[in-house]
């Protein structure tokens, strides 16, 4: 196998996996977050989400640079967090 040209090597280059469960209401959810280059030299977040087992949605977000790739982030993150979902 050979390996594809610099500016199609599509990565992940920060991800985040969050859960919330809780057996009591039937809630296995999970929460997952990425920044991977895109074609055109910006930065996604991607984000995909759904109940543990099953495929997730898919939600991709561009922006000019890395580091607000990274603030928007961060600010999901902490949002998760405050409802209830944790780092695994």
């Amino acid at each position: 196998m050979t390996d594809a040209p610099p500016g199609l090597r599509l990565a992940i280059v920060d991800a985040i996996v969050l859960q919330r469960i809780d057996p009591a209401k039937n809630m296995h959810r999970f929460y997952r977050l990425g920044i991977a280059p895109d074609l055109f030299g910006r930065w996604c977040l991607v984000a995909e989400w759904g109940r543990i087992g099953r495929a997730g949605r898919l939600r991709s977000t561009v922006f000019d640079d890395m580091a607000q790739a990274m603030e928007a982030l961060v600010r999901q993150r902490r949002l998760k967090e405050r409802r209830g979902y944790v780092a695994r």
